[in-house]
């Protein structure tokens, strides 16, 4: 619903704004790329946001009501698409970095989504060690945030490859039986 109401973009799907974001970069649309990057940022911001607040209350309940709160509030605010895409996207980032594991298991319902969380969460993490481990660890920074351009060239590549190869599927079907031999 959001994708269609709010003019193409994603507000909580990470994955489809960095492939929309590669493809129009690919296609040399760049305000359009820059429409489909911009709530990858509110989302990551909103991602920090939920690990600091679990840092200092370690409940996250706290996030969660604050997206809540975010989205109910959204009803009643005059906000045009592209601000509401952007309080969206923020208000998943602070779910996405506050649900990461159900019983103590690891959950992931999305691919870039919780990279770009985990990538906030070790941000964070880097840029203000956490005292007695209290949170989970996750992953370098560098690796996830390679993790994700990783996504954003592959949406290039494939874009451009629509234009360039009579059978773009090909190289992907390649990599993926290189990779699965490797």
């Amino acid at each position: 619903m959001g994708y269609i109401t709010m003019g193409g973009v994603f507000a909580a799907n990470m994955t489809g704004n960095t492939v929309l974001a590669g493809i129009a970069l690919a296609e040399g649309r760049y305000p359009d790329a820059g429409r489909h990057l911009a709530p990858l940022v509110a989302f990551f911001i909103g991602a920090m946001l939920a690990r600091l607040l679990l840092r200092l209350w370690h409940r996250p309940m706290i996030p969660i009501l604050l997206e809540a709160a975010i989205i109910g509030a959204m009803g009643f605010l005059p906000l045009v698409n592209e601000s509401a895409v952007l309080v969206l996207a923020f208000a998943m980032g602070l779910q996405a970095s506050a649900i990461t594991q159900f019983g103590g298991v690891s959950v992931s319902t999305v691919v870039v989504t919780s990279t770009l969380a985990r990538t906030a969460d070790a941000a964070l993490d880097h840029l203000w060690p956490a005292e007695g481990g209290k949170l989970p660890v996750v992953a370098t920074p560098r690796l996830l945030l390679m993790t994700w351009v990783g996504y954003l060239v592959g949406a290039v590549a494939g874009g451009l490859s629509l234009h360039m190869v009579a059978w773009p599927l090909i190289a992907p079907a390649v990599l993926l039986v290189i990779v699965v031999l490797l």
